[in-house]
């Protein structure tokens, strides 16, 4: 997932001194200069931190996260925090659940996060198929859900037909209020309608929006001459990793819901930029099946292919090598 983030000594108090994320080498620079993003690892997968602008971004949803002993996370922060001012000055707190071992913390901008501890087991969670390479090992076991809220009429069976259909992900769960989707052995995304007495609802969020997950804006200078026009977003995203880039990408320009970031340098325009690119951007989750109702919900998916043109592992993919089933 990749959302902004606000100081750079809150932002590494809480993604690698409290939940223990490892600091990614490619971007072991921007730490020592204490600005520009950052990438926390987390077993195989990351958070991507750009800064704020002009301040960080507050999630409507909620992430899980797993670990093998959640006490051990609670010991090794109650070592440093005394030492550790940056989060005192900030919504940073932890509520224990009574009836678990679970926490619910609430990171330095208002996000929801959920610490969970791993099941017992034979790989206790871990996505064994690889890690974020280099640097030191995480804490953590990975990223066990995501959880994004939708509007409180969202078409939750529509949401689900997207998935499955467009992008090939198994449908886990299916209600009138949720949509469980897998996102890999041990990890899930999840829709959940939003009602406007729900307790972590922003003061003035809209509840029936589409939108509330995309900050949209036409950048004109940003757009390369002779191309389609779209206007930036500079809200959210979440990167996915799927089996056949060519399929996928067809069906989602047949659903017209490909999308190109002006923000980024890698634009894709047609079938073979993604194929060179490795990847392709959706925005607007649509119902295959009711494709004239327009967007469910809005959220930037970046779609990365497993395999580069040539065949060979994508250079940025976390796993040792291709699942099976994998083409180009």
């Amino acid at each position: 997932i990749n959302h902004e983030q606000g100081r750079h000594d809150q932002l590494k108090a809480f993604y690698f001194d409290f939940l223990g994320c490892a600091v990614d080498p490619r971007k072991q620079e921007n730490i020592e200069k204490g600005r520009q993003t950052l990438w926390a690892n987390i077993g195989a997968h990351q958070f991507h931190l750009p800064e704020g602008k002009p301040q960080a971004q507050v999630l409507k949803g909620r992430v899980r996260l797993s670990y093998p002993d959640v006490s051990a996370l609670e010991s090794q922060w109650n070592s440093r925090q005394e030492n550790n001012e940056a989060l005192g000055e900030s919504k940073f707190q932890i509520k224990k659940r009574s009836d678990t071992s679970a926490l619910e913390v609430i990171d330095p901008w208002g996000t929801v996060f959920e610490i969970c501890e791993t099941s017992t087991t034979e790989h206790g969670g871990r996505d064994e198929r690889g890690l974020q390479s280099g640097g030191d090992t995480s804490l953590g076991v990975g990223i066990q859900d995501l959880l994004f809220y939708a509007p409180s009429n969202a078409n939750m069976a529509g949401i689900a037909r997207f998935y499955d259909q467009i992008l090939d992900t198994p449908v886990l769960k299916l209600s009138d209020q949720q949509c469980v989707v897998s996102m890999g052995p041990y990890q899930t995304l999840t829709f959940q309608r939003l009602n406007s007495h729900d307790d972590e609802i922003q003061p003035g969020t809209d509840t029936n929006t589409n939108n509330m997950h995309v900050d949209l804006r036409d950048e004109p200078n940003s757009n390369p001459e002779g191309k389609p026009f779209f206007p930036s977003n500079y809200g959210p995203h979440i990167s996915l990793y799927i089996r056949d880039i060519r399929a996928t990408y067809q069906r989602a320009a047949k659903l017209g819901c490909v999308y190109v970031n002006p923000r980024f340098k890698r634009r894709a325009y047609n079938e073979e930029e993604v194929v060179k690119d490795c990847m392709f951007r959706c925005l607007d989750i649509v119902d295959p099946e009711n494709v004239e109702a327009g967007a469910i919900l809005r959220i930037e998916h970046e779609v990365r292919s497993v395999l580069q043109a040539n065949g060979s592992l994508y250079k940025s993919c976390p796993f040792d090598q291709a699942p099976s089933g994998c083409v180009i």
